[in-house]
């Protein structure tokens, strides 16, 4: 889940998926998990993706870093590091992992498709579906949309940056809360007992994981089942996605996978690296708890990007976005649409996709608009900075400026 703090242009700013706020940018030069990187062999092509991934491990100090491109010349798969510090065991292309905030644009694609069935409206209040419950505090569902709730213009509260439960996610209160299960009901209502970002709801753009809460539940009401077995049906099932899956208070990862390593939001010059692989992500929900690979997410966002999940109507809603900037901090260069994210490179190209931290594991997808060009990554550690990724997406999308880059160093 992205944070609100999310500031710098080189994009250095940790996140935290449980708190949705990331405070500080750990250096670890020197640190037990700083070796020597160890690459996947290149195809012929992404060289100089492979090289941002080599260095992002050897200079961030990242355990390990996968890289999976799909384009018109076919599927390619990268890695540098080690999925366990203490085997050695390295990177592979089927390992699950968490993937943070990129559960949005799934969050997102259920609730399209329910308004294509004309289950629901982006206009509908949140009143109108959960009477009652946002209200108060400057808070009114009454004026609070749907749409809203998507692009985050609703203006509520972001419930991972209350200081109460931010301060069970960090340090030793990590380990004491791990396994803690969270309602939607009580995670929404922790958002609300703060006061909006903004007076008027589409005002502002105020990033929240409250908002993708409320959705969830508005599903649920629409439905009449769990917004886990809807995401199934209509959209992991359809794509045979076998390797994701949202665990709710499930606390162990499913299958073969990379250790997430955090440094749980120590400031100490050479924090102390820890296991944060097993833990109940009922915090994240709908919001930031799937857990997935990057063949999966390659195959999702191809789909999305290309059109094939949605009809023509709700494609161009979620591909209708709105400015980041003057509200809280978010990522640079940026527009928010439902569920997605334009970004706009270095050299001029415009990506779509989303991304996502959480304890251990930050990830991102983006490709071409049509889908047809697309690159999932991660990287299981949660202090290196965002600024690895912009190394690996240029790499890609801009290889003049890659390689421009590279000579001056």
């Amino acid at each position: 889940m992205w944070a609100d703090l999310l500031k710098g242009i080189d994009m250095t700013t940790s996140l935290s998926a449980k708190a949705g706020l990331l405070v500080a940018a750990v250096t670890v030069a020197g640190a037990a998990l700083a070796a020597p990187a160890a690459s996947a062999s290149s195809a012929p092509g992404h060289a100089e993706v492979q090289r941002a991934l080599d260095q992002a491990v050897a200079k961030s100090g990242a355990p390990g870093m996968v890289a999976e491109v799909r384009d018109r010349r076919g599927r390619w798969f990268g890695s540098a590091g080690v999925s366990d510090t203490k085997t050695g065991r390295k990177r592979q292309q089927h390992e699950r992992f968490r993937i943070g905030s990129t559960t949005k644009a799934f969050t997102a694609t259920v609730v399209l498709q329910l308004a294509a069935d004309g289950k629901l409206s982006l206009d509908d209040t949140v009143e109108e579906w959960l009477p009652g419950l946002v209200t108060g505090n400057g808070y009114d569902g009454r004026k609070i949309t749907i749409r809203q709730l998507l692009n985050h213009t609703s203006g509520i509260f972001n419930y991972g940056n209350d200081k109460e439960l931010f301060a069970k996610g960090v340090g030793a209160a990590w380990y004491k809360h791990r396994y803690d299960t969270y309602t939607p009901e009580q995670l929404v209502k922790i958002g609300l007992a703060n006061p909006p970002y903004f007076d008027e709801p589409g005002k502002g753009f105020g990033y929240s994981n409250t908002n993708y809460y409320l959705a969830a539940m508005i599903v649920e009401k629409a439905t009449g089942r769990t917004f886990g077995d809807e995401l199934t049906r209509r959209v992991l099932r359809p794509l045979g996605l076998a390797s994701t899956y949202l665990p709710g208070s499930e606390a162990k990862i499913r299958g073969t996978h990379p250790v997430h390593y955090s440094t749980l939001f120590s400031t100490e010059p050479n924090p102390k690296i820890h296991d944060v692989t097993e833990m109940n992500q009922s915090f994240a929900w709908v919001a930031g708890g799937i857990v997935s690979t990057t063949g999966d997410l390659q195959r999702f966002f191809s789909a999305l990007l290309g059109g094939r999940l949605l009809p023509p109507a709700q494609q161009r809603e979620m591909f209708t976005t709105v400015a980041t900037q003057g509200g809280p901090p978010w990522i640079p260069n940026t527009r928010y649409g439902l569920g997605v994210f334009s970004q706009k490179l270095p050299c001029g190209v415009t990506v779509w996709g989303n991304a996502g931290a959480t304890y251990g594991s930050w990830a991102y997808a983006v490709g071409s608009r049509d889908g047809k060009h697309i690159i999932t990554s991660q990287v299981n550690g949660d202090w290196s900075g965002l600024s690895i990724f912009n190394d690996v997406l240029t790499a890609e999308f801009c290889p003049a400026k890659s390689q421009e880059s590279h000579t001056r160093r």
